[in-house]
């Protein structure tokens, strides 16, 4: 495919598309019910239709029977482990095999021109980024995202979390599940903004920043503490009447969802002809710019606090005026520190 067609690329080889990010027509007022209902397909497919049937395989074939989990044994636990270790690799490994490894489409609707193998540096372990990357994930990542699927799975089937049934309660239970992702991404945004303060982004955040040319390893490359937030977004089925499934769904929107948002490249080539677009520019933004974007655009959280940034040169000149804006508070409140001293 010709990505010229798409977008632009300039002088260093960085791609960005012709169109400005937009956000999802949801929460806006007034109601845009013929833009909701375009955009509907989009929502469903292919990710989260495929995240859900995910959860559903999981719930049939890999988790055991309830009473089971009703207890906490190491046999379950570490079955589910090795099933999410398999799993993250398979998911994670062919987004990277095909666009990082082979290279498939060289580099044709990657955002940033160069590759992280091109680009060694001491911030991560080996000086390698996607060694880095790798293992954090299956270090840190998979056995924190498998603690949480254990303690929810465990609540659910001892009667702690409010178990509904699809038979009585199917209504319910389908609306909730439309709404897993908002819930994830209203969860994102909160924990990604407390992650942002000063000390918590020092001992915590920057690890996931040392990745500013993100790649699909990139997505659980964490600090464990940012594991156990990020993958929280699953204990909200705790509290909400929910059911099992659900919650695996949740668990799986923010695990295999990560990967869409960090694969780097705007669209997936399919085939010479087609392509699946990745819905990454939001987020890769964020990676370049680092105090944008802090969900994912599907609530318009960043617009409504001044911190949306769609890729233009408007959105550029705004977020220099931010900045700028913080650099003098900053100023004036050390000035007015040193005098008071």
């Amino acid at each position: 495919m010709d990505d010229l067609k798409y977008g632009t690329r300039d002088k260093r080889g960085n791609w960005a598309p012709n169109e400005p990010a937009g956000t999802a027509p949801l929460f806006v007022w007034p109601p845009q019910p013929a833009k909701l209902l375009a955009w509907l397909p989009h929502y469903l497919f292919p990710y989260n239709v495929m995240f859900f049937v995910s959860a559903l395989i999981w719930w049939h074939w890999i988790v055991p029977p309830i009473e089971v989990m009703q207890s906490l044994a190491w046999g379950w636990v570490l079955k589910l482990f090795v099933v999410n270790v398999v799993a993250v690799f398979l998911w994670y490994g062919a987004f990277e095999l095909q666009l990082y490894a082979r290279r498939t489409q060289d580099n044709r609707f990657k955002y940033n021109g160069k590759f992280p193998s091109e680009q060694p540096s001491d911030v991560f372990w080996f000086k390698s980024q996607n060694i880095d990357n790798m293992l954090r994930g299956f270090l840190s990542g998979v056995p924190i995202w498998t603690a949480t699927q254990v303690i929810v799975l465990w609540a659910f089937a001892n009667g702690y979390a409010p178990w509904l049934s699809w038979a009585d309660n199917w209504i319910w239970l389908a609306v909730l599940t439309l709404l897993v992702p908002v819930i994830h991404e209203f969860h994102f945004f909160c924990i990604h903004r407390l992650i942002h303060t000063p000390l918590l982004y020092k001992w915590v955040h920057s690890v996931h920043h040392n990745s500013v040319n993100p790649s699909p390893w990139s997505s659980l490359s964490m600090h464990p503490v940012e594991h156990a937030l990020y993958f929280a977004t699953m204990f909200y089925h705790l509290i909400i009447p929910s059911n099992p499934i659900i919650a695996l769904y949740q668990l799986h929107v923010a695990g295999f969802g990560a990967v869409p948002g960090h694969v780097g490249f705007d669209k997936v080539e399919i085939t010479d002809e087609t392509a699946l677009d990745s819905h990454a520019y939001i987020h890769y933004l964020h990676h370049k710019y680092f105090e944008v974007n802090y969900g994912d655009g599907l609530i318009p959280i960043d617009k409504w606090f001044g911190t949306f940034h769609d890729g233009s040169k408007q959105a550029d000149e705004a977020m220099k005026a931010r900045y700028r804006a913080k650099k003098e508070r900053i100023a004036a409140k050390n000035a007015s520190r040193t005098a008071a001293e």
